[in-house]
């Protein structure tokens, strides 16, 4: 994974196909990322077309990871957050592609969006997984904690219910 390239991604045509093919394979897959199983490739095209919006007006930041022109993964730092929580940054969207899993690509991806984070002051980042087959032992791993379980938070991409795990760690503080 030495050629493994991270960076922050803009807003083409081919970047937005690539996530969306990417968006498409994680869902199918049973990744719990906000939407249900079968994803149309519209659906997913119009959900990058809005990040990429947002990334513009300096909501967010789509980080990718590419191997040669191959886009293995993404991760989304959220920015905006409410007046009184301005040293906030949210994680979402941790997507690896199948045949990438197991690589290192999601814990580079992972300090990629830390370390941009903190270039943008903040100092807490907080995060949520699905409580099965989540990416809790991810998180744990790369130092954050478990603040608790909320049951029956959302549907699976395959139908059912599924709780979430909220995780949050400092950051940017020596």
């Amino acid at each position: 994974m030495n050629s493994l390239e991270i960076r922050v991604l803009g807003n083409d045509a081919a970047t937005c196909a690539m996530l969306a093919d990417l968006l498409i394979e994680t869902v199918a897959a049973g990744g719990s990322v906000s939407f249900m199983h079968p994803l149309s490739p519209d659906v997913a095209r119009e959900f990058w077309r809005k990040s990429f919006a947002a990334a513009a007006r300096g909501e967010r930041a789509v980080l990718g990871a590419s191997n040669g022109d191959t886009l293995v993964g993404t991760v989304t730092l959220l920015l905006d957050c409410p007046p009184n929580q301005p040293h906030r940054a949210e994680i979402a969207k941790l997507m690896i592609r199948l045949d990438h899993r197991g690589k290192g690509t999601a814990t580079r991806l992972m300090r990629a969006a830390e370390e941009l984070a903190v270039e943008k002051g903040r100092t807490l980042l907080v995060l949520d997984t699905a409580s099965e087959e989540g990416a809790a032992g991810l998180y744990e791993k790369l130092g954050f904690t478990l603040a608790g379980e909320i049951p029956d938070y959302a549907l699976k991409p395959h139908g059912g219910l599924t709780g979430t795990l909220i995780y949050w760690k400092r950051i940017g503080r020596d």
